[in-house]
């Protein structure tokens, strides 16, 4: 099933039909401003079932998860669920899970998707009030490392890009708001210079050499520098992930006595201190009128590259 805008829409009126069982779908359709038709029309096309099949599966999934992990009564959670007696939420519990409510809640501990039913559309109640969409791929914890290590990589580029418009007196202003144990009274430069710093340090200290040459922090140095860093530091987290070496260590030669790392722990400094850095360079950008880059988060490019 595909994602888009009038998903969203549509399905934000089916949950808030799961939030308040008692609004019907004339109601819901009224709310989204279409009428009842096209409302279920909609649904219909974009999850494969009716809008009433659709929310009562969802209600039913809630009263699962609601089942094994509270202490509410079966009545009390046949009520929430929009149904007016225990005994017809049981027999709709029944038909839907092959076990009472009450045999369900004895098998505690399940996980949220052993309670989700069978659909067309991998649309599920999740916990504990929304829904979850089903994603156009598989993402793994490996995927999304990469993807955060590509986008600092790409957004780096970005800030060097937007600062060679700007001249030497904004590039060497004092940043103002400062994280003192990351940096002592940072520039834009000064940021730039040790992102860039950053990748060609840890590739020179995997490769057993020394520290890197960053004499050159001119802008068009800086890019330069970072055109080679940038693309040899995504070749080897790439490398690192496909081969499974996150807790391989090495050597680094970097530091005075030599000092032992994982590649993973590396990987995760390198994220974690270039954040830090990418969001104040980011603010004083901004500080100096360009703001096309927002924020720097990664939210948005992670989502484009899922969908």
């Amino acid at each position: 099933m595909r994602t888009t805008d009038e998903l969203a829409r549509i399905l934000h009126w089916v949950q808030v039909g799961v939030e308040d069982p008692g609004v019907g779908p004339a109601a819901l359709a009224a709310r989204a401003h279409l009428s009842r038709f096209h409302f279920d029309r909609l649904v219909a096309a974009a999850t494969g079932e009716p809008p009433g099949a659709l929310r009562r599966r969802l209600l039913l999934e809630r009263a699962a998860h609601r089942l094994t992990t509270t202490d509410r009564t079966v009545l009390d959670v046949a009520v929430e669920a929009g149904y007016g007696s225990h005994e017809a939420f049981s027999r709709a519990f029944l038909r839907s899970y092959g076990a009472s409510p009450t045999q369900v809640r004895r098998r505690r501990p399940l996980t949220f998707r052993e309670l989700e039913l069978p659909c067309p559309s991998g649309v599920h109640f999740q916990p504990p009030g929304g829904l979850r969409l089903p994603g156009t791929h598989e993402e793994t914890a490996m995927d999304v490392l990469q993807h955060l290590v590509d986008h600092h990589v790409a957004t780096l580029s970005a800030v060097i890009e937007r600062a060679a418009t700007l001249d030497d007196e904004v590039l060497d202003r004092p940043v103002t708001v400062s994280v003192e144990t990351i940096d002592d009274r940072p520039t834009l430069r000064s940021l730039i210079n040790a992102m860039v710093t950053q990748e060609e340090h840890w590739l020179s200290a995997l490769r057993g050499g020394d520290w890197p040459d960053e004499s050159d922090r001119s802008i068009a140095g800086l890019s330069t520098r970072h055109e080679v860093a940038g693309r040899d530091w995504r070749a080897f987290v790439a490398r690192t992930l496909a081969d499974g070496t996150l807790a391989d260590t090495f050597v680094d030669t970097t530091c005075s006595p030599p000092t032992t790392h994982t590649l993973g722990g590396t990987i995760g400094h390198v994220i974690t201190f270039a954040a830090v850095r990418r969001t104040l360079a980011i603010g004083a950008l901004r500080t100096a009128g360009i703001t096309d880059l927002g924020a720097g988060d990664p939210r948005p490019y992670l989502d484009a590259r899922a969908n």
